[in-house]
Parts: C-alpha cells; structure tokens; sequence
C-alpha cells in the first residue's frame, strides 16, 4: 500500500493524507518527490547544474511537447508572465479575458506601462477565435494573451483554434499561460505555434512550489532584443543566454530542481498521453457526478463551464442559492480531513473548486465526491 500521509496540515492543524487533498493548486506532491529535495546542494554554475539542467531539459520539453529549450525560473508562474510582457510587447497587447487570471496578464501588461485593450467575456465562459479574428483586424496589435485552463472558473479555452487566428497575423504573438493546464491537458506548444507557453511546478505536474517554465520562439527573442525595458531578473533573452550554457540567470531553487527532476522520472513512466487520460477521466467523473446530483437529489447544481469547454484539470460547481456556500462547504470539508477550494475572487462564496489534477487518480476522487454529496445535502 502506498504511503499516504503529506505534510500538509489543515487550519486546525489536524493532517491532511495525501489521497484527500484536493485543492487545485497546489497539489498534493508524492512522499518520495519531496523527499528528493533533500539533494546535496550544488554550485548554480559548473558541471553539476549543467547536468541537473540537462536531465530536467528532456522531460520539460517532453511536457510541453517543443524542440525549443524550455526557460527555468525561481518564481512562481506570475513571475513568468511577467517575463513574457516585458520581453514581447512592443505596440499593444490584446487580453483575452475570462476569469480572474486572464484579468492578472493584463493587469501586469498595464502595471509594466503597456497598453492593453480587454476582449471580456463572462467568467466560466471560453473564448470564440472568431471573436478574436474580428478584434484583431480592428486594432494594430502585436501581441495577444491567454490563459489556457483558467483556474478560477474550470475553463478551457480552444487553445489550437485561437493560435490558428492569431497567427494569420504574421506580426501578431501569442503568450499562453498554462498554469493549471500543463502536464493535465495537452499543450503542443510546436505544432500550435505558440510564442510564450509559461506553466509552474505546483498544479497538474504535481511539484512543490517555486519554479516556473516557459518555452519562447525564436521570434519573440529577436523581438525582445529591441525592447529597452525588459528588466533584469525576469529578461527572457538573459534566460536563453544562459541556457546555451546549461545554467540559469541567477541562484535556482536547487532542491526543488531535485523534486522536479524525480517527478519528471515518474510523469516519463506514465507516458503524456496516458497522463492526459487520466486527468480526462477525473474530469468526467465529476463532470457525472455533478449531474447526478442534480437529478438523483434534485439540487441545483451545475458545472460552470459550458460542455466542451471543460478544464480536464480543474472543475468549478455553481452551488444551489438556498443551501451552504462554498467556504461553508470547504471549511466542512476541513474538518473531516479533506481538502477542496471555495470559489475564487467574486465566485467565492456561489462555487466551490474541485482540483483533479496531478498525481490523484479517480478512485481517490471517488471517495472524495462521497463526502462532498454528504455534506452539501445534509
């Protein structure tokens, strides 16, 4: 039987076991991952940490399914979308909005003095690449941002189908944040030809927190050498500098470099593609349940994003308005030694979120869903 117990605690202090521990992001990480962080700590220039980057290379592109060498960060993934604005806006950016993450990238782009035009659409919605095939031929921009698996709300957006728009603009980039989308759902970073996929440790690759990853086009590069205010820690030309070299900018998080590297060994054994099932198959079981519920106990509940536009990582329930709200349901929940999310910013109280990502698999999830029905209708 496999060890079961992480170091997490609740807010009553009471332990979390790693099967019932369900939030989406961060997620719960495997007792031998962690354990990996106890590696003998090693220069951050020499031939140790151009071997450790070396190893973490192959899997990471396996990941995001690219040639291209794949930036390494000590930051979380915010770090790194702020990386992509400073380093690839040059006109303006065109922010795809529907939910409280996709609203950080333009809120950053607008913080780093860039100018921003919104397509809004509700939260919980996806995006039309129609949509954004008309907005772009309206307005001169140089750079389109997305969230691939919006976290706040369980969307997945048609990640494919709006790179296709957006590059029959042949001077129009697209900056992707997969945060809660990579290593869950498939992300082929080439073969859409993305300009700047970013993604963290903590969601579906099941790392603990720390490091951020992102792959940028060679494009993107040559435009980023033009721009005068890139910063210095977060400057992607400076991380690709040094990752001709096999190292990073400045001081890396080793130990959790060493986590990343066991949990790379495990995602390879499984295999992308079995990965993505599984996390497929999570996604539809709570998918059921929540209409289960709604049939069979007549609640009226609802998965919040609409069919076919379903984060496979990450599920949002809209709750019922007469019955407990979700830090009522989480908080619950708590006390029994399972851990869920509420809902997110103005979603806070009317959801609650569902984090089947990582390294859980269904049966787990099966026996979390029992407890979330009981205490719901109780």
């Amino acid at each position: 039987m496999e060890q079961t117990t992480a170091d997490r605690r609740t807010s009553n202090d009471a332990p979390v076991a790693f099967e019932r521990f369900f939030l989406p992001g961060p997620t719960a990480v495997r007792p031998e991952v962690l354990e990996a962080q106890t590696g003998p700590i090693i220069g951050h220039r020499g031939p140790e940490i151009e071997e450790l980057m070396e190893e973490l290379q192959v899997g990471l592109r396996t990941v995001f399914q690219t040639e291209r060498p794949v930036a390494v960060s000590t930051s979380s993934a915010t770090g790194l979308m702020e990386a992509g604005i400073r380093s690839g806006v040059g006109r303006r950016l065109l922010a795809l909005v529907n939910g409280a993450f996709s609203e950080r990238f333009a809120k950053i782009a607008e913080l780093c003095g860039k100018p921003v035009d919104r397509l809004e659409i509700p939260w919980g919605e996806v995006h039309d690449p129609d949509q954004v095939r008309e907005r772009l031929a309206g307005g001169d921009y140089d750079t389109v941002t997305v969230v691939h698996s919006e976290t706040s709300t369980g969307a997945l957006n048609p990640l494919s189908e709006i790179a296709a728009a957006v590059r029959e603009h042949d001077d129009v980039f697209l900056m992707v944040d997969s945060v809660s989308g990579a290593g869950g759902a498939p992300l082929k970073t080439d073969e859409w030809g993305l300009d700047f996929a970013l993604t963290g440790t903590q969601k579906a690759l099941a790392v603990p927190p720390g490091l951020a990853f992102g792959v940028a086009s060679e494009r993107l590069l040559q435009r980023a050498e033009g721009l005068p205010d890139r910063g210095l820690y977060l400057d992607l030309v400076e991380f690709y500098k040094r990752l001709k070299k096999r190292n990073t900018p400045s001081t890396p998080a080793i130990p959790i470099m060493y986590a990343l590297r066991a949990q790379l060994e495990r995602i390879r054994e499984e295999g992308m593609e079995a990965r993505w099932s599984r996390h497929r198959e999570m996604a539809e079981r709570t998918w059921a349940w929540v209409d289960e519920l709604r049939d069979r106990r007549s609640l009226d509940v609802s998965v919040l994003a609409p069919q076919g536009g379903r984060s496979p990582t990450v599920t949002c329930v809209r709750l019922p308005d007469d019955g407990p709200d979700g830090p009522a349901i989480a908080g619950d929940l708590r006390r029994r030694g399972w851990v869920i999310a509420t809902g997110y910013g103005k979603l806070k109280k009317e959801t609650i979120r569902i984090g089947h990502m990582g390294e859980q698999n269904l049966e787990r999830l099966n026996a979390l869903l029992d407890v979330v029905e009981e205490v719901i209708t109780q």
